[in-house]
């Protein structure tokens, strides 16, 4: 067995150790390392896990990538047509990392109820829209039928926002005026079943979408049955969101007709402002990393130099004995490593509990207004809790070699007559 694991492991488990001096100062380093991994661990897990679901909710309701006319106009409703003939839909193959492309129109409109009523967005989808994106934030009824064989429906997907202010419910129907292009006609008048609610805690797209059948738009805006207003493309990962949304842009210029020219939007450009909020999670994540890795290494710091002086003349004896100072600092190093397994398996425990409970009962909620989620989202990787505690572990153990420098100033003679 090694001499200095053999000395660090009868001192960690000696008599007089637990009524020691040092005892207190050890369970307080044990609690800072616990603290700290329970901070760093939550910290990455809700800040990955916010990130994730916020971008999730985004890309539901645009895609990652839109793909409509070149126009200055900077509405989100769909002005120009755009043929469906393309040689990208209805499969994106000449990029790699496409997952789906699907076909959409928006159109601005006003809900008329007897009390009340409400701008919208109808957003008119095909047969082929990616319903289980939606499907996540279905609280009550169905998703409406869309079936290109049959003529339209007026089935549509209400957000729980946007029927409560109207005081709607499901199976109701309401009244929809979309304005004409000819202001000084009479507007278009759709009567819509209400047969789903969503709520997807994003205000902004609870506010503001209805989903419904895409003809409804081709008719109301004269359109031919082969005319959509934008494409949405989703792609397999979100880190390659704008290389892919150049290689998009790249694949989808008209050469038999250039004055169709497409132009392609990612949601980050999109959607600015909410992203770049996003990235300042990763710096607040960082900080938090820091902060947590220096208090515990400090304490550690401070449990080691207690025990250092409480073996003073320990250290003195294996002086004498020969050891020599490396020896020695080992000994005091794998005790330390000891400490620091205890904090890091109390930590682990109390955080790996927390996020399971997170995950499967979402104690914690948070405002959707400020946060765009109800609940506090958590994503647990295993990659980063590995991470986490590995760095903590040597970070910890290359700070504790400074104060364990302390033993090569002891002197033999007399370290072993002090008292």
């Amino acid at each position: 067995m090694n001499l200095e694991y053999f000395i660090a492991k009868r001192l960690t488990t000696a008599k007089s150790t637990k009524s020691s001096i040092s005892k207190p100062i050890i369970k307080i380093a044990i609690a800072a390392i616990a603290i700290g991994i329970i901070m760093m661990i939550i910290s990455v897990a809700t800040g990955i896990g916010l990130q994730q679901k916020i971008r999730q909710k985004v890309a539901a309701f645009n895609g990652h990538i839109i793909i409509s006319i070149f126009d200055d106009n900077q509405s989100v409703v769909s002005k120009v047509p755009v043929s469906i003939e393309q040689d990208f839909y209805p499969k994106f193959k000449s990029v790699d990392g496409i997952k789906y492309i699907q076909a959409v129109a928006t159109k601005a409109g006003i809900i008329r109820t007897e009390d009340s009523f409400e701008g919208v967005i109808f957003k008119g989808v095909s047969d082929d829209f990616l319903w289980e994106n939606i499907e996540e934030y279905l609280i009550e009824g169905r998703k409406p039928t869309i079936d290109k064989s049959r003529a339209e429906n007026n089935e549509i997907l209400i957000s729980e926002y946007l029927a409560n202010r109207l005081l709607l419910k499901n199976g109701d129907q309401m009244n929809t005026f979309f304005m004409k292009e000819d202001s000084n006609q009479p507007p278009n008048l759709r009567v819509f079943k209400i047969v789903g609610i969503y709520n997807s805690g994003f205000q902004e797209f609870d506010a503001t979408y209805i989903l419904g059948d895409l003809r409804h738009i081709q008719r109301m805006n004269k359109w031919k049955p082969d005319q959509v207003g934008a494409f949405e493309v989703f792609v397999d990962d979100f880190t390659q969101i704008q290389q892919k949304g150049q290689e998009v842009y790249n694949n989808t210029f008209n050469k038999k007709n250039p004055e169709q020219t497409l132009d392609t939007q990612t949601i980050v450009d999109k959607y600015f402002y909410i992203f770049e909020w996003l990235q300042l999670f990763d710096f607040n994540i960082i900080v938090i990393l820091v902060i947590m890795i220096v208090v515990a290494t400090i304490n550690m710091a401070v449990a080691l130099l207690v025990l250092i002086l409480e073996r003073t003349q320990m250290i003195g004896i294996l002086k004498a004995l020969g050891a020599s100072n490396w020896n020695i600092r080992k000994i005091f190093l794998y005790n330390a490593f000891h400490i620091i397994l205890r904090g890091l398996f109390w930590g682990n425990l109390i955080a790996l509990t927390f996020i399971f409970i997170q995950q499967q009962f979402g104690i914690i909620t948070l405002n959707p207004e400020n946060y765009y989620v109800t609940v506090a989202p958590v994503d647990f990787n295993w990659l980063y809790f590995l991470l986490i505690n590995l760095g903590t572990v040597l970070i910890s153990l290359l700070v504790l070699l400074i104060p364990s420098f302390i033993i090569t100033r002891i002197s033999p003679v007399k370290a072993i007559r002090f008292d």
